[in-house]
């Protein structure tokens, strides 16, 4: 089974709180309450606060393999916001 990653954000900001990442072979879904309590950094936050989009398994696969890294949530489309690294580093 391969699962897409789910990215929790701040409802308010759009800011990420936690990325699972994508997970493949013997894994199962987990639910949003599963995950409060798996990862502290949702643990710490009350619920209501916090959105999440399901990502499909391999989706923007060049922007990773890019170096890019989800930081934020676009609010309005619900879209993943990339940062990418400094080439000139």
């Amino acid at each position: 089974m391969n699962i897409g990653a789910k990215i929790y954000f701040d409802k308010s900001t759009g800011d990420v709180i936690e990325n699972t990442g994508e997970r493949t072979g013997g894994v199962v879904e987990t639910t949003r309450e599963q995950d409060f309590e798996a990862y502290t950094s949702l643990s710490k936050r009350v619920p209501e606060t916090v959105g999440m989009i399901q990502l499909e398994y391999g989706a923007y696969e060049k922007d990773y393999d890019a170096g890019g890294r989800i930081t934020r949530v676009d609010l309005e489309t619900l879209k993943p916001l990339f940062t990418y690294p400094d080439p000139a580093k």
